[in-house]
């Protein structure tokens, strides 16, 4: 399949949360492939590694706890430092663990926002005076179809992905006047190898062909394909959205 190219995407520089596996590493990759210099942080530091060296010029990794705000805040900092100011942010990293609400303390519910939810607004303020010095940019908070439909045992999760999508308006009104873009991006069910081990069987997939118009499955490199458009000029007036990619849920 051929794959659109995004000219002036060339010699950006991107940062990507969680880019050391899954639909992340995609991005990185995707990103590295447009002739932008990618840097992405992970708790798996071999992966996020070895995807650095894969990779070789204009990529850069550090390992990172996204919940400690003042290492993620570092991190955007030396990435800037070692590649050049950042004008794209891909905030990505998440945790979908599944879980029963009435089971959930207050404290694992506190953990999973600091994880899905709090990354997105400490990335995007510490890039930002960034992209206002550099007259705009573009910052993509890959949310979930979830957010939409709600299923169970995902509470933390969906709640912290409803607010990405919220948030992104929020920032686009505030930001739009220094040229800087927010999106949000919806993934459906992307198939991932965390995915396949642990969720994806015949009978869920077999369901989930019956609620979609597109019966093909859904990759990372769809979604990687949503954020590059919305990162580059091609997506110049479009702010506060949420693209939804998802085979088309009925």
């Amino acid at each position: 399949m051929s794959r659109a190219s995004y000219p002036d995407l060339q010699g950006r520089t991107v940062f990507v949360t969680g880019g050391a596996s899954g639909i992340g590493a995609c991005f990185v990759e995707r990103f590295h492939g447009q002739g932008c210099k990618v840097g992405f942080v992970d708790l798996q530091e071999d992966e996020g590694k070895a995807l650095a060296a894969k990779l070789g010029e204009r990529a850069w990794f550090r390992r990172c706890d996204v919940t400690d705000a003042a290492a993620l805040q570092a991190a955007i900092a030396g990435a800037a430092e070692a590649l050049g100011p950042v004008t794209v942010l891909v905030n990505n990293v998440a945790n979908d663990t599944r879980h029963d609400a009435a089971d959930t303390s207050v404290e694992a519910w506190r953990k999973g926002l600091a994880v899905n939810l709090d990354p997105a607004f400490v990335a995007s303020t510490a890039a930002y005076p960034m992209m206002k010095q550099a007259g705009g940019g573009a910052i993509i908070n890959v949310s979930s179809i979830n957010a939409l439909w709600g299923p169970a045992h995902m509470a933390t999760y969906v709640a912290a992905k409803g607010a990405i999508n919220s948030l992104s308006k929020g920032l686009a009104r505030e930001w739009g006047p220094d040229k800087v873009r927010v999106n949000a991006l919806s993934p459906g069910w992307v198939i991932t190898e965390r995915q396949l081990e642990l969720w994806l069987t015949p009978e869920a997939e077999a369901q989930w062909r019956e609620q979609v118009a597109l019966k093909d499955r859904l990759y990372p490199d769809d979604i990687a394909d949503a954020a590059l458009f919305l990162a580059s000029d091609a997506a110049r007036m479009i702010t506060g959205q949420n693209l939804i990619v998802d085979a088309g849920r009925l």
